[in-house]
C-alpha cells in the first residue's frame, strides 16, 4: 500500500514538474521580447550567458575538481555551440520575428538531432522517423514564408536565424552523447557555463556599453529583471528540474515538454497582441507532428544521454 501512495505521489510530482516546465520554457520567448526593450539582441543573447554562469557559478565549486582535464575543450565547445550561439540567435531573431513564431519553430531540434545522428553517429531508425523530418520541415518552411508575407524577405531570414539555433542545440545534443558519457547532466550544465561564462562575462564588463547603460539608464534595470527569471528560472532552475523529472519518470516522458512548449509562447504572443492567423496553425500542426513521428518509436537511439540537454538554454 505505501509503495503505490508512493508511486501515485511521484506520478503527481512528475506532472507538476512538467506543467511547470512548460510554463518556464514556454514563456521564455516572451521575456526575451520584453528584455529587448530595453537592450540590443546581441546584448541579450550575451546577458542570459552572463546570467546563467552567475547563478550556477556556486554550483561549480563541487565538480570543478573533479572533472577531468581532457573534458575542457568538448565541455568549452558544447557551450559555444549549445548556449552562446543560440542565445544571440534568438535574441536577433526577435528584434524581427514574433515570440510565439520563435516558440514554434525551435520544437524543431528533435528533427534536426536525428538528421545528425543519421548522417555523423550512425544512428538506425525507422522509415516513420525519417518520414517526420520531412513533414516537420515541409511545416516550418511553411511557417517562415506565411510570417514573412509569403516571401523571401528580411523576416524570413530572421526566422531562419532560429532555425539555425535550433540545429546548434541537435548538434550539441550529439556532442554530449558522443564525448560526455561520463558525466551527469548537472555536471555538464554547470561546468560549460564556467568554461563559456568566465570569457563572456569579461567581453561584456569591458566591451560592450552595457556597463554605461546599467549606471547611467536605471530604466534599462527592468530588461534586467526579465533577463534574470530568463536566465535563473528558464536555464538553471529548469535544468535541474528536468533532469529531476528524467530520473523520476522517463525520458520520453520529460521530453513530452517539446509539444506544449509552443502553445505556451503562442499565447503570450498572443496575449501581447502579436499575430497568429490559422494558416500559422496549420504548419505548427505540421511541425508538432513531425516532431510526435521523430519520436515515434523507442528504436531511436537518441534517449537518456541526450534528452537530459535535450531543452537547454531555453
Amino acid at each position: 500500500m505505501r509503495k503505490m501512495e508512493n508511486q501515485q505521489k511521484q506520478q503527481w510530482i512528475s506532472w507538476l514538474i512538467l506543467f511547470g516546465l512548460m510554463l518556464t520554457w514556454g514563456s521564455s520567448f516572451i521575456l526575451m521580447k520584453m528584455a529587448l526593450l530595453s537592450f540590443s539582441g546581441t546584448e541579450v543573447g550575451l546577458l542570459r550567458v552572463v546570467i546563467t554562469f552567475l547563478f550556477l557559478l556556486p554550483f561549480s565549486f563541487r565538480y570543478i575538481r573533479k572533472i577531468e582535464r581532457k573534458y575542457f575543450w568538448p565541455l568549452f565547445i558544447s557551450g559555444i555551440v549549445g548556449s552562446v550561439m543560440p542565445a544571440l540567435l534568438f535574441a536577433i531573431a526577435e528584434t524581427r520575428i514574433e515570440s510565439g513564431l520563435a516558440g514554434t519553430l525551435n520544437s524543431l531540434t528533435p528533427l534536426f538531432t536525428l538528421l545528425l545522428g543519421l548522417a555523423f553517429y550512425g544512428f538506425k531508425t525507422r522509415w516513420v522517423n525519417v518520414l517526420g523530418v520531412f513533414i516537420g520541415l515541409v511545416g516550418a518552411a511553411g511557417l517562415m514564408i506565411s510570417s514573412s508575407g509569403n516571401h523571401l524577405g528580411g523576416d524570413f531570414w530572421y526566422s531562419f536565424l532560429v532555425v539555425i539555433a535550433s540545429v546548434c542545440y541537435a548538434i550539441n545534443v550529439n556532442l554530449v552523447k558522443k564525448y560526455f558519457s561520463g558525466l551527469d547532466s548537472l555536471q555538464i550544465t554547470v561546468m560549460t557555463f564556467l568554461y563559456i561564462g568566465i570569457p563572456t562575462l569579461i567581453y561584456v564588463l569591458f566591451f560592450t556599453r552595457i556597463p554605461g547603460l546599467l549606471w547611467t539608464h536605471p530604466d534599462v534595470w527592468e530588461g534586467m529583471g526579465y533577463l534574470a527569471i530568463l536566465s535563473i528560472v528558464g536555464t538553471g532552475l529548469a535544468l535541474i528540474a528536468f533532469n529531476k523529472l528524467i530520473k523520476m519518470s522517463s525520458p520520453v516522458f520529460a521530453s513530452s515538454v517539446t509539444y506544449v512548449i509552443p502553445i505556451v509562447a503562442i499565447m503570450w504572443g498572443v496575449l501581447d497582441g502579436e499575430r497568429f492567423t490559422v494558416i500559422y496553425f496549420f504548419w505548427m500542426l505540421l511541425i508538432l507532428g513531425g516532431v510526435f513521428l521523430v519520436n515515434a518509436k523507442p528504436s531511436l537511439r537518441i534517449k537518456s544521454g541526450q534528452q537530459n540537454n535535450f531543452v537547454k538554454n531555453k
